[in-house]
Formats: C-alpha cells, sequence, structure tokens
C-alpha cells in the first residue's frame, strides 16, 4: 500500500498472522445470522455493545444486515481483499444451511 498508493497510509490494525482466504467474520456472521433468524425471526435491532467506548448505537435492519457489515469491516480495515471476503459469505451461508437442516431443537 505504502509503496504503490499512499506512502503516509497506516492502518489501525496490525496485519494479521493467519491465511487471507477465506475471511473468518465473513463465514461466521451469516451462518450465525441463519441460526438466528430461524430461531428468533427478522426485525431490526440496535447494538449498544461499543457504548463504553464512546461509539455510537448502531441499528440493523436484521441480523442478515448485521453480518453483511461485519464481513465488509475486514475490507475497511484492511485484512482480507474482497474475494476472501465474497467466498466467506458464500462459505457462512452454505454452513448456516447445514447446521439448520442437521441440527434439531425444541423451539
Amino acid at each position: 500500500m505504502r509503496q504503490h498508493i499512499d506512502a503516509r497510509w497506516s492502518t489501525h490494525v496490525n496485519s494479521p498472522q493467519f491465511p487471507e482466504h477465506t475471511s473468518g467474520h465473513s463465514v461466521a456472521s451469516p451462518a450465525a445470522a441463519a441460526v438466528l433468524t430461524d430461531r428468533l425471526g427478522t426485525f431490526a435491532f440496535t447494538d449498544h455493545s461499543h457504548d463504553v467506548r464512546g461509539h455510537a448505537p448502531r441499528t440493523f435492519a436484521s441480523f442478515g444486515h448485521a453480518a453483511q457489515e461485519a464481513a465488509r469491516s475486514r475490507l475497511y480495515g484492511g485484512i482480507h481483499f474482497p474475494h476472501a471476503i465474497a467466498a466467506g459469505l458464500t462459505q457462512g451461508e452454505r454452513v448456516g444451511a447445514l447446521v439448520l437442516q442437521r441440527v434439531h431443537t425444541r423451539r
């Protein structure tokens, strides 16, 4: 980045010590969203988990919406490239579907 685009560029996140493909957040988030949506339904919610750090609350239209933003954050953080995020989202959707197919709970 510094060599080819902007010599002053800096990241707030250190270079991760794990493989780039696929993005773990992009896998886990839609998998969790699929299960949560199936069990709880689709509804808007507001996340206050970072209030103590001085960050504004985040409102999401659904668990899926939150999952998409979590995946996209990996690009903005300089952690993953778009192809790893896209592949992770697909993988996560498939994992969520498989969990729903194989795991049976009482509602």
